[in-house]
């Protein structure tokens, strides 16, 4: 070793750039957002009921999952319908009684829920308030009739007077005739049909165009669905099988609106635990 030389442990050892805490939280926070925007867009998302349009199977209340790749995927799989998807990929068309998420004609920038009726191709009636699928009456069974506890998400004000009632226990309650329907692939569902109107119960034959689906709410009175032309904020016309966004799969909370934000034992009382956990 020369006069000149310095031993390497001798020199003095290079400071470490102190990690902001800030960046390293700004970071996870990023990648955080993208694991959930791809699980929310293409796997599993939440949506929650906001209307009585699908009584008795869904309550104003209900949350449930859908999952995304049942239909395939388009534009309106993503938030806000960013189009990042051309058309529609990896496409197959929903089976007649499917309970779908889809983008609300004309706007298609509204969630709603209806069931799959017809799909392309198919002729549908209502004559009486019974559906005529392809010249034939999709059976229509008088079950139990649905009563419906009056709470804040469903009050006496959603409840037309000739329907109300009281339980065995005195609490008021709204009471509609329910009725069982089975289409032919042997789907069997719940409907509620509170009288004749003539509007919705008497209807022309709709012809179901390539690449669209016919939509029908399970609240047969109470439903602007494909048997009305496409109004924004109101019925949806025939839905193109590319604004379906996914199926319902299972409820995972269900609550009657009666809880309170700053009284947390209410989020128990509040809720409707048999909902919870109901598949499709």
């Amino acid at each position: 070793m020369t006069d000149t030389e310095i031993p390497a442990e001798s020199l003095p050892k290079k400071a470490k750039k102190p990690v902001s805490e800030t960046r390293e939280t700004i970071v996870f926070l990023l990648k955080l957002s993208i694991v959930v925007l791809i699980f929310r867009s293409f796997i599993f998302s939440p949506f929650s009921i906001p209307s009585e349009s699908m009584m008795p199977r869904l309550l104003i209340g209900d949350y449930l999952f859908i999952s995304k790749w049942n239909y395939g995927y388009s534009k309106h799989s993503l938030p806000f319908s960013i189009p990042l998807i051309p058309g529609r990929i990896f496409a197959r068309n929903p089976e007649r009684g499917d309970v779908v998420v889809f983008k609300a004609p004309p706007g298609n920038d509204q969630d709603y829920i209806k069931r799959v009726i017809g799909l392309p191709g198919d002729k549908i009636q209502m004559v009486h308030g019974q559906v005529i699928l392809n010249g034939k009456a999709v059976p229509k069974q008088r079950v139990a009739d649905f009563t419906l506890p009056l709470t804040p998400n469903y009050d006496a004000r959603a409840c037309p007077s000739e329907f109300q009632d009281v339980d065995a226990k005195g609490g008021a309650i709204c009471r509609y005739p329910r009725f069982r329907e089975t289409l032919p692939n042997g789907r069997s569902y719940d409907v509620l049909d509170r009288g004749e109107m003539p509007d919705r119960d008497e209807t022309g034959v709709y012809d179901v165009p390539a690449g669209h689906v016919f939509l029908m709410g399970d609240n047969r009175d109470n439903s602007g669905d494909s048997r009305f032309p496409a109004e924004e904020n109101g019925p949806i016309g025939m839905v193109p099988l590319e604004n379906l966004e996914g199926k319902a799969v299972v409820g995972f909370w269900s609550t009657d609106g009666s809880a309170s934000w700053f009284l947390p034992w209410t989020w128990f009382t509040a809720a409707r635990w048999s909902r919870i956990g109901q598949g499709f």
